[in-house]
């Protein structure tokens, strides 16, 4: 494949993404069935409700939500990262830039950006699926606890997908 279309090409990451997307969006609209007509969509730091609004108001922004900033996160950077006026700041930009080898080095940012995205996506799901089982309880009430444990598990995974990012591009193959 011509290397001007090496962010465009379709990599491993991608069809796992389209299915957690998928399956995402389904996650979403089927569990949503369980919540009450009017939703408690924002909690105060213990955990208690403080902001409501209409399940289907709620429903479309969760499913606008998880479509709109993973599908952004993961394909916005492949179109700006193929302009060769890119600033793209890597471990050893210029041997891992050089024209031969910059295509390949665009498309393994790509994979990556399409990996951290498909961990949002499930990241967001598991959000929803929070708010879903604080809407069961009277009054609604998010565990906090819970929450906080899936944000560090998000973040921590973040940092490492940014470690594997940054030491892929650290070691140069030896000659």
């Amino acid at each position: 494949m011509p290397e001007s279309h090496g962010t465009m090409q379709r990599n491993s990451s991608t069809p796992i993404f389209l299915i957690v997307l998928v399956g995402a969006l389904a996650f979403v609209w089927l569990t949503s069935r369980a919540l009450p007509d009017v939703v408690a969509s924002h909690f105060v730091a213990s955990g208690i409700a403080n902001g409501f609004m209409p399940r289907t108001d709620y429903v479309r922004l969760m499913l606008l939500i998880l479509v709109i900033v993973p599908v952004t996160m993961a394909y916005l950077p492949a179109l700006s990262l193929n302009s060769p006026k890119a600033r793209i700041n890597l471990p050893n930009k210029e041997y891992w830039l050089a024209p031969i080898r910059r295509g390949e080095t665009i498309r393994v940012l790509h994979a990556h950006m399409v990996r951290a995205a498909t961990m949002l996506l499930v990241f967001l799901s598991y959000v929803h699926w929070l708010v879903v089982r604080a809407n069961m309880l009277k009054p609604p009430s998010l565990p906090s606890g819970w929450f906080i444990g899936g944000l560090i598990a998000f973040i921590l995974t973040m940092l490492v997908w940014s470690w594997l990012l940054i030491a892929r591009f650290r070691k140069l193959p030896q000659c």
